[in-house]
Parts: C-alpha cells; structure tokens; sequence
C-alpha cells in the first residue's frame, strides 16, 4: 500500500510539473489546446517566408475556428468515413515508414553492395580507357573488311607518327558519344564488353596505345587514360548512402520489416503503423503534432466543403441571389465587351455568325459556332469569347474600344476578314455568370462567416490571455 500510495504521489507530482511546463491555451468544445501545440501551429504558419503574418492574438482566434470546424467535423462523424481513414492512413504511414529503418541498417545494406562490387571487380581493378573506333558490319565483304583494317592502321600510324589522340578522336571515330569527348569511355570493370576489347584495354598501362583491335563491333584503337582498385569503402560511403536513399532503400527495407512482423497473423498492417505512430508521437512532439495536423486537416477540408466551397460552388440559385443583391460591388472602372472577336475567310460569314448565335444564350455560342463552321477539318472561322477589358484582344481593342494604332493579331494571315459580335456593359455585368469567379469566392466567404458565428454559438470556446502572453516567451 505505501509503494502504491508513493506511485500515485508521484504521478501526481509529475502531471502537476507538466502542466505547469505545458500549460492550456484555449478550451475549444471541452478540448483543451496546449501552449506547445498552439506554438507547434502558429510558428509553422508565421514563419519570416509568410506575408500575411499574425500576432498570437490574431493567430489564437483563427485557431480557435479552426478548432471548432474540427469539433463539427468529429460531430459528423467524418472521421469514421473508409475514405478518411484510408487517406489517413497512407500519410501517417509515408511519415511512420523511414523511422522503422535506422542509419546502422542503411550503412550496412551499403557495405553489402560495396563488397559486391569489390567482387566483381576482381583483383584487375577498373579501367579508364579512350578509343577510336571504326565500325565494321557483320555483313561487310572482304574488300569493305580490308578498307575498314587499312583505315584503323592509317589511324594508328598517325598516332604513332605524333598526332593528337582526341584531336583524331573527334574527327574520325565512329562512337559519337565519346569522340565528342576525346574518345574517352567511363571507368570499366571486367565482363563489361567485349572479351577482345577488354583483353587489350587489361593488358595496357596509363599512357599506352594499343594496335587496331578487332571485335565483333569493329576496330578499336585504345589509350588508356587511367587505372585504379575500387577506393576504400570509407571514401565511397557517402555516395552510396546517398544513391541508396534516392533509389527507396529505406522504404524497402521497412517493407521486408512490415512483411516480417505481418508474418505470423496475429496484427493487422493498420495495427503494426498505428502502434509505431503511438510510440514515435509519444517520444517525439513534433511527429505527434504532425499527425494530428493532417488528422485534423483532413477533416477541416471534408466539413468546409459541404458547408461552404462544394456548397457555394454549386448552388447556383445562391450565387445569382448573392449577386442581384451585392451587384454594385461588381462595378467596373471601365467598361467591358462581352461577345467574341472573329475571323473568316469569306465575307459573307460574318452575317452568318451573327444570325448562329443571336438567340443562343451566352454560354452555348462556341458550341453552336463550332459543329457550324468547323465540323471537321475545313476551320472556315476562329472565334475568341470572353468579357473583354481594354487590352484583353487587338481585334476587341480595335473594333469595339477604338484604340488607335492597334496591331493585327498574328497567326491569322488565311482569316483576313475581323468581326465583333456582342454587347458593350459600361458599368456593371450583364449576370452572375459574368463574374463567377468573384462571385462564388465572395458567396464562399459569407457562407464562411455565417458558419463560424453558428459554430461559436454551438460551441463554447475559452481562451486564456495570461497563458497566451507567454507563447513564445518561455524558456
């Protein structure tokens, strides 16, 4: 009894010390928010790279919203969805897989392949020779076959009599490649090319010129430029770490790690990810906040878009209320063309696009135009639509807002005829559909707000100043 009453004094003592080290920021629908996630967030968020940069105290209502979106979203139960739980799930496991390999096992899968290669390189080391080479065809005749050998003769004499060796090499070797680069081949091991090549390329020192060799390619002069054993694993380390990282080593070493552990049936892959997750969460305060920043962001995005982008987006009827009722806060400083700029090669197209589109609503006019004039191969016309402000198009420009000096659009020599067809809006568009864009984001943000008041409404949300004051203030 005396150790468990110790025990419990202690843990006691410990819960107390850590709040005291961690106190709560906010209260958000009985969710406590602690200093160092709030910090986690807002230092993330308000780095020296982010323009719009907030004070704590602006930072803490955001993130308060933030807090009560999340509090809606768990409300509706999205967090039980397959879909959130499997998109989840592949982030979580994307951050939890490399921890599960550590750098000793890394460093030795590389000690493994430096000594495969060791191997095959053999006691003959690597070779780094320069060639010219006279390509000779399988199907050559005699006679081609004693042209090419005299060419490969002439070509070593010429050495041998002083020439430059990459000079030659860039003039007459027949390997593109590396006649571009003097005729100098990459460092080679055995049983990398021809046995015949090879066996001269062996045979000779740095500096040493070989005589034409045959192979089955052709003829091949050969200086060997250079020769080495393979450098000490501790020179090379590095390298191949660093090759192994970019290759997925990693990944596939805590893929065989998984398979093992999955072995016996007695946990589920999700069971083996999430307990490794608990436990690096556990240690690691960044990892933790990580996880529950895409936790958590995942279901911000579901809720906000049934209760506002998806939703604005597609309530049309909203949109066209939003704007009937805010449409002088769509006024223009100047005015703007709807229609289109068109260019045919026949004059009397101009009258028949005017006569296609007249009756047709706005948004029906290119397909209307197009099975028209352009149902197959034959363009008998090219068309811009849009809203168009000044400068937008130099037909526009030209024809609609009387620019002088406009310059013909290029492009557009076998289309020599110009036309407009459309209505000139002075102050104000036409419809919605005319500043969708604009309108849809300004409805988003309305949507938006009035969200946030019934959240706060339905949510109690407490924020403690004092604790506050301290972000970022504390040792």
């Amino acid at each position: 009894m005396r150790y468990l009453a110790f025990t419990l004094a202690l843990w006691l003592v410990s819960s107390s010390l850590s709040a005291q080290d961690d106190p709560v920021v906010m209260t958000v629908n009985g969710v406590p928010v602690t200093r160092s996630e709030f910090e986690y967030s807002y230092n993330k968020n308000n780095n020296e790279g982010v323009i719009d940069r907030k004070t704590v105290a602006e930072y803490a209502e955001l993130y308060a919203n933030y807090k009560l979106k999340v509090a809606a979203a768990l409300d509706e139960h999205i967090d039980t969805l397959t879909s959130f739980k499997t998109e989840f799930a592949q982030y979580r496991d994307q951050q939890v897989r490399p921890t599960m390999v550590t750098d000793e096992e890394i460093l030795s899968e590389a000690k493994k392949a430096y000594d495969r290669a060791k191997e095959s390189i053999g006691p003959r080391g690597l070779v780094q020779p320069a060639h010219i080479f006279l390509r000779l065809s399988t199907k050559a005749t005699p006679q081609e076959q004693e042209q090419v050998r005299q060419r490969a003769d002439s070509v070593y004499n010429a050495l041998k009599g002083g020439a430059d060796f990459e000079e030659l090499a860039k003039k007459v070797s027949q390997d593109a490649r590396s006649a571009e680069k003097g005729g100098l081949l990459g460092w080679m091991q055995q049983n990398q090319t021809y046995q015949e090549f090879e066996d001269a390329a062996f045979s000779l020192q740095p500096g040493e010129l070989s005589r034409p060799i045959l192979a089955p390619d052709g003829y091949h002069v050969i200086l060997m430029k250079n020769r080495k054993q393979l450098e000490p694993f501790g020179q090379l380390k590095d390298m191949i770490v660093r090759s192994f990282e970019q290759q997925g080593i990693r990944d596939a070493i805590a893929e065989q790690k998984l398979r093992q552990q999955l072995s016996d049936g007695s946990l589920t892959k999700e069971e083996v990810m999430k307990r490794r997750a608990d436990s690096l969460a556990a240690v690691d305060p960044e990892m933790k906040y990580l996880f529950q920043e895409y936790h958590d962001g995942l279901l911000l995005y579901e809720i906000s878009n049934r209760e506002v982008w998806d939703k604005a987006a597609k309530d049309e009827r909203g949109q066209k209320a939003w704007f009937d009722a805010h449409k002088k806060d769509y006024a223009w400083s100047e005015p703007r063309y709807k229609g289109i700029a068109y260019h045919v090669k026949d004059k009397a197209d101009v009258k028949a696009v005017r006569k296609c589109v007249k009756k047709l609503p706005f948004d029906q006019w290119v397909d209307a135009l197009r099975s028209t004039f352009n149902p197959d191969s034959v363009i008998r016309i090219r068309v811009e639509k849009g809203l168009f402000q000044k400068g937008d198009n130099p037909t526009i420009d030209r024809l609609v807002f009387k620019v002088p000096n406009t310059s013909v659009q290029p492009g557009l020599a076998d289309y020599p005829i110009d036309a407009v067809y459309g209505k000139k809006l002075k102050k104000y568009p036409e419809d919605y559909t005319d500043v969708r864009a604009q309108v849809i984001a300004d409805y988003q943000d309305m949507l938006e707000k009035e969200w946030i008041a019934s959240l706060r409404c339905r949510y109690p949300v407490q924020i403690n100043h004092e604790v506050l004051k301290t972000v970022n203030q504390h040792k």
